[in-house]
């Protein structure tokens, strides 16, 4: 199928876990993709192993604006257009209560988490194809509450006001907004949590996890990427300001 076909997109976060798996999702429908992400050595591995010359990537820390305004100019110079920006890069932080919790990793998490959105909506959308799709990456942690994870739970609700707001003010262009709300997901980032929850069984917390989900399982990444090649085809035109919960039931 080439449900994707001569589209172009961003993808923040693009080397690894839920970022990867819709890259090479999009990549088989027909997209070419810039992928965009902190580390040039993951970028050059994920670009090597995809071995096509639809893919591209650009080093860019997203809570910079020169590094946004770049990861947008090289696209533009590299593809000729923006059709698609999946808005994904995110980092979890440390799991301490709020009376507790590090300013300066508070920081870290709003800066990435939440300007990182930001700035991407605000550098990526003025650029893009009329029709296109902006898809953001919250969480169930922007749905509910999570002891210990104050900040990530703060900038993954935030996102969500961006979110609404940006589709309000696109719908003229039927450019379509919205947000993403995976619950666990079997990737490194949410194994990082659980060794930082429980150093000594993380195991213990993936039971836990898994016990509140109604399938009794963890996502696999490429179930996420399967809602944002939805979100992002003309199968979803109808849709935008919402909020996609794929969370195998955990929020009930």
């Amino acid at each position: 199928m080439n449900t994707l076909k001569d589209k172009v997109a961003i993808i923040t976060g693009g080397a690894g876990g839920i970022g990867k798996e819709t890259a090479k999702l999009f990549l088989t429908q027909g997209a070419k993709v810039m992928l965009v992400g902190r580390t040039e050595q993951k970028l050059k591995d994920v670009t090597y192993e995809f071995n096509t010359p639809n893919v591209a990537y650009c080093i860019a820390d997203v809570s910079k604006p020169e590094d946004t305004k770049n990861y947008v100019a090289k696209t533009l110079l590299k593809f000729g257009k923006i059709d698609l920006f999946f808005n994904n890069a995110g980092i979890v932080g440390t799991s301490m209560s709020i009376a507790e919790y590090p300013e300066d990793i508070f920081d870290q998490i709003i800066a990435i988490n939440l300007k990182g959105v930001w700035l991407g909506c605000q550098n990526v959308i003025p650029k893009m194809s009329d029709g296109g799709s902006v898809i953001i990456t919250s969480s169930v942690a922007g749905i509910k509450g999570f002891k210990g994870l104050g900040a990530y739970v703060a900038s993954k609700h935030a996102v969500v006001g961006i979110m609404r707001t940006a589709a309000l003010e696109n719908a003229d262009r039927n450019i379509r907004v919205n947000t993403i709300h995976p619950g666990p997901v079997h990737t490194k980032m949410m194994r990082y949590l659980e060794k930082n929850i429980s150093p000594n069984d993380p195991d213990e917390v993936q039971e836990a996890f898994e016990s509140k989900v109604l399938f009794g399982r963890y996502a696999e990444a490429n179930e996420i990427a399967n809602l944002v090649l939805f979100l992002s085809s003309d199968e979803s035109k109808y849709i935008t300001g919402t909020m996609q919960v794929i969370d195998g039931g955990m929020n009930l």
